[in-house]
């Protein structure tokens, strides 16, 4: 059975690649989504692949808030009650997952290809949130599909590529290797798109477009199914070399969103990277 029904895939065509837009699954019973089954995961895992903190977090933060006092499997086998929230990074590691991960992409591949060529990089993340857990404000580098497996949560989303909610220089800053944290002031909530998740519902998330969660009264798990493109990839070399040129005083235009396709600022950014080496 397919997970997304066909009237999911027909709504992802039309709203992807820039458009936020809420779809159905049917992927609620699968054993590999055990709350014992990703403890183990998140023990097997490297340490650069798990992330876990407190729960009870700012919508912004400055850097990472640190340690919760437990070990990831404590963190997940407990969530009810962990005051945490704990995301599993780069599931494709392990082939069960990367199974499940390709069986989602296979799904949705001709729509994606179909408007932003060749599927790259597929990664997959899952989430466990504690009730009432916040994730801060942040945005990812990939195109991005969150499905709400158990409980619920809100995603609050902004606009990608504007610079009232995400600075030009803060994705420079990211993309040459800074954090993804950006900051967070009360007067731009009003300017975000709050979207509500039940369990067999996604959100679809653009690239680079600002988000945080706030976690519903249950356990939350989500599972993120993720993509880059190769424009995608144009547009992080371009935010690159805008950052090194800014540090010579030079006040560069931004990279143009879709369909733009920002290959010449990409191409300089990659021969300069060949030639120097990846900035420190």
């Amino acid at each position: 059975m397919r997970v997304f029904p066909h009237q999911s895939v027909a709504a992802f065509a039309r709203g992807y690649p820039e458009t936020p837009h809420v779809l159905r699954h049917r992927l609620d019973a699968d054993a590999r989504l055990s709350l014992d089954r990703l403890a183990q995961l998140g023990e097997d895992l490297p340490a650069a692949s798990v992330e876990y903190n407190r729960g009870d977090l700012p919508i912004g933060i400055d850097g990472k808030p640190g340690s919760n006092g437990m070990t990831i499997g404590e963190t997940i086998r407990h969530i009810a009650t962990s005051n945490s929230w704990a995301v599993l990074k780069n599931i494709e590691q392990v082939p069960a997952y990367e199974a499940l991960l390709m069986a989602l992409l296979e799904e949705l591949r001709p729509s994606i290809e179909a408007a932003t060529g060749k599927m790259l990089t597929p990664q997959g993340f899952i989430f466990t949130s504690s009730p009432n857990a916040v994730t801060p404000y942040h945005f990812d580098p990939e195109h991005n599909i969150l499905l709400q497996v158990k409980g619920t949560k809100v995603m609050t989303q902004f606009p990608a590529g504007d610079t009232r909610y995400a600075p030009d220089t803060v994705h420079e800053s990211y993309h040459l290797g800074g954090p993804r944290e950006l900051p967070w002031d009360e007067s731009l909530r009003s300017g975000g798109l709050a979207i509500a998740l039940e369990p067999g519902e996604a959100v679809y998330v653009p690239v680079m477009a600002p988000h945080f969660v706030n976690n519903g009264s249950e356990p939350s798990l989500s599972l993120s199914i993720t993509w880059r493109s190769e424009w995608s990839y144009a547009e992080a070399g371009a935010r690159c070399f805008n950052g090194l040129v800014r540090k010579l005083g030079i006040t560069p235009a931004p990279p143009r969103r879709w369909p733009a396709r920002n290959t010449a600022k990409s191409l300089a950014y990659r021969a300069w990277r060949k030639a120097f080496g990846t900035p420190g």
